[in-house]
């Protein structure tokens, strides 16, 4: 045996040697393998025979006495403590532990094993424990099977899946136990023949086990044992090699300066390193055979995930005798997994292989067999899978760029647009490493060229040709985004875009093209705007996040690098591109990320005049709204009140606009003159004007422009004449509607006077007559922008508007008629609830284009929710609702979100009024399919079933606490109940209500009730019932039949009677099994409270419901002959058919009369555990 002092306990240097370690060998017949000098004669297989076991190690045969408690001893002060307490409390440091162990084994090993085995199966959960006598005469398999039959069934937990703070760090103090145990007994007990072979065959058979607790926990200490015993191979190969290298030497030097002795001991030492090197081999061979080998593909994906953790740490540690295809596969074919931590374990394994670039060559053929996998799991449906898998990509790259096609790499390209921030910045350092990072050897000659020569320029174009053929133009900040991280130094070089698209190209430089500079500008915007904003764009992240000192200081210097660049190039690139809308649009946000300040601190003055004059030139030339919104923002960032160039901008920004007031009154007093009829060119003047000014509007007060006349006169003239340019009418309306809001906002922040109140009352209520009128012109478009500045109008001056300490502003409160409630539904109906083929205002008249059909649903939705938010905040009556809901299931792929949340928002403001909207809608439909197919409709008709799934679905919004939605289900009840015998049928009352299949649909809401609330409901529906039609069977009231039995179920069979002597076949059954009836009343149930059981009892007592005793309860349509039911001890039918304890008959009003006396003795408020008082129902 090596004495310790003779190898270092750790070695970190890894030197490849050959081994005899092969991973496709089987088990070897341990009994067969000689024994050596030094080691306890002991049979492999660890299961010794009784005589064996008792003599074996110092003080082997010694019994369990007064030392040990509960088959456990006492060591260094620990009394009577459990390696499993130990390790469960992780308080001891690990070391000691194992050297208590260490220190029981030489004393008895018998009994040291037993603690250890005994350590494993308290590490599984397992209550039992095995005993001495167990260990010596039993084999493994019969151990295991005793614990099973001793674990406990009724919990599936155990200490590796419990939770709760003792056990978070159960799992690595128990890895770690094994870890140390095996680093303290590398240099002698594992070599015994006995401690390992007894641990590794107790392991593999527990790891073979149904119980799933063993299986787990067996598997991970198994793992970390094979792993253990890698480092201490490992560490005897590197010992080896030293050895080698020794005796080497030794033998080279000359005859006389050689020591024969010192040779010999390098011998033997070598010698013992590699019997030792065998014997740890076989060890692993055993476990890799026995436990991975099985336990890789097991059920449970923890251990799976497991087994490939650790091949991965066993490759990357010892890649001489691991890294090889015979492994490798298993990490391969693994990949393919169900379980998303599975595949991404694999993943996390071969990203420590493809670091090492001196690994890469025995990765070749893993490589190419399993390349299409990792490129097929950038799309996995785990995102956390799919990060790693590009990332393990980008190490691939990184190793071999001809590994992977363009078509792999183009996999991988377009995900830089992902929604998923970590899959589109992994994303972005593959496309960096892969188009960005290279660069010429020439480029290191002009590192510190700048502009257009710099080494950054052909990057630049680069990523302008990668955008523009990824075809995705509306995502730049996304690709932005992705490479932020990695390529912060080339997305911030703006000095060397501003050169791209100002400077001449080159000699023998290609130009850039229009749309490879519009898409340039774009990106450099966004790249701006991302420096200066340091959040990502939206979609992306939860939101903006509080910065760091270095983040805000970096954030600070961009800005000021930014404005000092753009302040003097920003004009000559609006002068540059002035014509292109797309171009200037993009370049003129670019003052909303300056640091006005640089402009007076920097004497950029002069520049500041060039930006407003070009400014102005752009207003004058387009007549785009986004460029004109562009420019209005514009003028809105640098009229900044805090900053000393406020001054000269508004100077700039009045004069202005004082143009465009004068141009568009003189404009507009020539095309509205009498007599004449504007030409086109008139139109188009004062069209483009309006268009400016609105914009402006937009931003910016106008209000001393008084621009309110001229748009009221436009607009009046165009109701008059109706023949009024859409554009003009569309631009005026929203003027007017800027002029409204700037008003308001001036009355609620200044002191106003009345007369300020009183004129904006009157411009607001005759702008909102006007919009009215707008409703119903013939352009769609005009009618789309009235209904939503009207909708817009009404919720602002609604009552709301006096929240927050605001009574001053009662008098501009403006609630709308019901003539204009009735219109802006109307309008919502017309052109809302369509279908999408009948839809004709996609964008030149293409039907069949997805994206126009996409655009216009987008539009239709804006406009159901401007009137959703009127209903919600109870600016129209909450009845109107009842249109827009009994559309949810017609529409609910379209809008159903809308009607859903709606529903919602006006249940939170009043639950009774909610209710009675919904069953209104009900009615609604019911009434037009009466009005269709008249009231002698098939109830089993497409249309009558999808009312009543209309009401079922309507019921489940209710949610599940009855409590909370009480009074609001009663009050739906009541109101169905009136609306199905409100028409009575002219044939008499022998035949049903004309409405009565109502009920039918009114049972979907019977679930709803509490079973009290059932009962004053049941009451309440005999007040609309005769004794004839109680007594009725035909299929024409089955609605009655069937919802009184709805309210009828789940209540106390004794108290709520109805036994029915036609029934289905199962009834009859049912009875024969039913207790007899009693004269006793039961007791309602305890989840009542005792007041309201009291009030039942005094009820139930003094009330007998006349219908109930009398009427049949009908669980079925098939009719049964009298004479063919069964006589029952509790039947009391209405056939002559008398139980045997008789009762005499019950005259109809007398017991009505008894019902209503004692429905008076409960009269109440409401309460929750009380009954709907009877005086509420009479209110009803």
């Amino acid at each position: 045996m090596i004495a310790a002092p003779e190898i270092p306990t750790d070695f970190t240097l890894l030197q490849e040697s050959e081994t005899h370690f092969s991973s496709d060998t089987d088990f070897e017949d341990i009994e067969g393998k000689s024994q050596k000098q030094g080691k306890g004669k002991t049979c492999k297989k660890g299961k010794k025979g009784p005589a064996e076991k008792g003599k074996s190690g110092n003080g082997g045969g010694k019994p369990s006495g007064p030392n040990r408690m509960n088959g456990h001893h006492q060591q260094n002060g620990v009394e009577n403590m459990m390696l499993f307490e130990v390790v469960k409390m992780g308080k001891s440091a690990m070391q000691s532990v194992v050297d208590d162990w260490i220190e029981s084994y030489k004393h008895d090993r018998d009994i040291a094993l037993l603690d250890l085995i005994n350590f494993f199966i308290q590490c599984s959960g397992c209550k039992g424990v095995v005993t001495a006598e167990m260990f010596r005469h039993m084999q493994n398999s019969e151990i295991i099977r005793k614990m099973t039959e001793e674990f406990d069934e009724d919990s599936g937990d155990y200490p590796l899946t419990m939770a709760g703070p003792q056990w978070k760090k159960f799992k690595s103090s128990f890895c770690e136990f094994i870890g140390v145990l095996v680093r303290q007994c590398q240099y002698s007990i594992i070599y015994d023949e006995y401690m390992m072979d007894t641990v590794i065959s107790l392991l593999t058979g527990l790891s073979d086990s149904q119980v799933r607790a063993f299986r787990h926990t067996s598997t991970l200490a198994a793992m970390k044992l094979m792993t253990a015993l890698v480092n201490v191979a490992l560490n005897l190969s590197i010992n080896m090699d030293n050895t080698q290298r020794q005796y080497e030497a030794e033998r080279n030097k000359i005859i006389g300066k050689r020591a024969n002795d010192r040779l010999e001991l390098l011998l033997q030492k070598r010698k013992e390193l590699q019997e030792n090197q065998d014997e740890i081999e076989n060890m692993m061979n055993a476990i890799f055979k026995g436990v991975f080998v099985h336990r890789y593909r097991d059920a449970i994906a923890e251990i799976r995930a497991i087994c490939i953790e650790e091949i991965g740490i066993w490759m990357k540690m010892y890649s001489d005798a691991f890294l090889n295809d015979s492994y490798l596969k298993y990490v391969g074919w693994t990949m393919h997994d169900k379980q998303g931590e599975v595949r991404l374990k694999c993943l996390t394994a071969l990203q420590g292989l493809y670091y090492n670039k001196e690994l890469n060559s025995k990765l070749e053929l893993f490589t190419s067999r399993f390349k299409d996998r990792i490129v097929s799991m950038t799309l996995d449906k785990e995102y956390d899978v799919a990060v790693q898998a590009i990332k393990l990509l980008t190490l691939v790259l990184q190793s071999s760029e001809e590994v992977l096609t363009a078509e792999d790499c183009e996999n991988v390209y377009h995900l830089v647009y992902s929604a998923h921030r970590p899959v589109a910045v992994a994303a972005g350092e593959f496309l960096y490493k892969k188009l960005f990072s290279r660069r010429d050897a020439e480029d290191d000659g002009i590192l510190k060229r700048r502009g257009r020569q710099s080494p950054n320029a052909n990057l630049v174009k680069t990523l302008v040709f990668f955008f523009l053929e990824s075809e995705l133009h509306e995502h730049a900040a996304y690709l932005v985004d992705s490479m932020w991280d990695c390529a912060t130094d080339l997305l911030k070089d703006w000095e060397c875009m501003n050169s791209l698209l100002l400077e001449e190209p080159l000699n023998g430089e290609e130009p850039l093209t229009d749309r490879q500079e519009s898409a340039l500008i774009e990106i450099m915007l966004c790249t701006i705007r991302q420096a200066a904003e340091c959040h990502p764009p939206v979609g992306r992240g939860t939101g903006k996040r509080v910065l760091t000192a270095k983040e805000k200081k970096t954030q600070l210097d961009d800005r000021t690098k930014i404005t000092e660049l753009f302040a003097v190039a920003l004009p000559q690139l609006l002068a540059k591109y002035s014509v292109d809308a797309e171009k200037v649009t993009n370049l003129l946000q670019l003052p909303q990320y300056f640091d006005l300040e640089i402009y007076t601190t920097g004497r950029l003055e002069k520049h500041l005049d060039a930006l407003l004059r070009q400014i102005r030139d752009i207003v004058e030339k387009h007549t785009d709204i986004d460029v004109l919104e562009a420019c209005s923002k514009t003028y809105h960032a640098l009229c900044n009140e805090e900053f000393t160039i406020f001054n000269r901008v508004d100077i700039a920004r009045s004069q202005l606009i004082d143009e465009l007031a004068d141009k568009f009154n003189r404009l507009l007093e020539d095309f509205l003159q009498e007599g004449e009829e504007p030409d086109e060119d008139d139109a188009y003047q004062v069209l483009s004007t309006l268009k400016r000014i609105t914009a402006f509007h937009n931003a910016h007060d106008l209000s001393r422009w008084d621009l309110f006349g001229c748009n009221y006169k436009l607009l009046k003239t165009g109701i008059e004449n109706g023949d009024m340019p859409e554009q003009i009418v569309i631009h005026a309306l929203q003027c007017t509607h800027y002029v409204i809001l700037w008003q308001l906002a001036k009355v609620t922040e200044s002191s106003s006077t009345k007369e300020d109140l009183l004129r904006l009352k009157k411009q607001m209520r005759v702008f909102c007559q006007i919009c009215q009128h707008y409703l119903t012109n013939v352009n769609t478009a005009v009618k789309e922008q009235a209904f939503t500045i009207l909708c817009d109008v009404l919720m602002i001056f609604s009552h709301q508007i006096m929240t927050g300490g605001r009574d001053i502003l009662e008098p501009l409160v403006y609630t709308p008629d019901s003539s204009l409630q009735s219109e802006l539904l109307s309008f919502i109906l017309d052109h809302v609830f369509i279908d999408q083929d009948d839809d004709n205002n996609s964008a030149d008249g293409q039907q069949d284009d997805e994206a126009s059909k996409i655009e216009a649903l987008h539009k239709r939705r804006n406009l159901l929710a401007a009137f959703c938010k009127l209903i919600v905040y109870t600016v129209v009556e909450m009845n109107t609702a009842a249109d827009i809901f009994k559309q949810y299931m017609k529409y609910y792929n379209d809008y159903g979100d809308i009607i859903k949340e709606t529903m919602s928002k006006t249940r939170q403001i009043d639950k009774i009024q909610c209710a009675k909207t919904l069953i209104l809608s009900l009615q609604q439909l019911f009434n037009e399919m009466i009005q269709e197919n008249g009231y002698n409709f098939d109830r089993s008709s497409p249309t009558f079933s999808g009312i009543k799934e209309l009401a079922r679905r309507f019921a489940l919004t209710f949610g599940l606490d009855q409590l909370k939605t009480r009074e609001a289900i009663a009050m739906l009840h009541k109101d169905g109940i009136e609306f199905a015998f409100k028409e009575p049928n002219p044939q008499g009352e022998s035949h049903p209500p004309l409405n009565l299949a109502f009920l039918d649909i009114l049972s979907e809401f019977s679930s709803k009730l509490l079973r009290q609330d059932k009962r004053t409901v049941y009451v309440y529906l005999e007040k609309f019932m005769t004794f004839q039609m109680s007594l009725r069977r035909e299929d024409v009231w089955l609605p009655l039949m069937s919802y009184r039995n709805s309210l009828l179920a789940g209540g106390d069979d004794d108290t709520m009677s109805v036994i029915s002597g036609i029934s289905s076949r199962g009834s009859t059954v049912r009875n024969k099994k039913t207790k007899p009836a009693t004269g006793k009343r039961k007791v309602p149930e305890a989840e009542e409270s005792s007041s309201s059981d009291s009030m039942w009892l005094n009820r139930e007592q003094s009330m007998h419901t006349p219908v109930m005793m009398q009427t049949p309860q009908l669980t079925s349509t098939i009719m049964r002959e009298p004479k063919r039911l069964r006589p029952d001890e509790n039947y009391m039918g209405v056939y002559p058919m008398q139980p045997e304890h008789h009762q005499p008959p019950l005259d109809y009003k007398y017991v009505h009369e008894q019902q209503e006396e004692a429905a008076r003795q409960q009269q109440g408020s409401w309460g929750v555990n009380v009954l709907i008082p009877e005086q509420q129902i009479n209110q009803w």
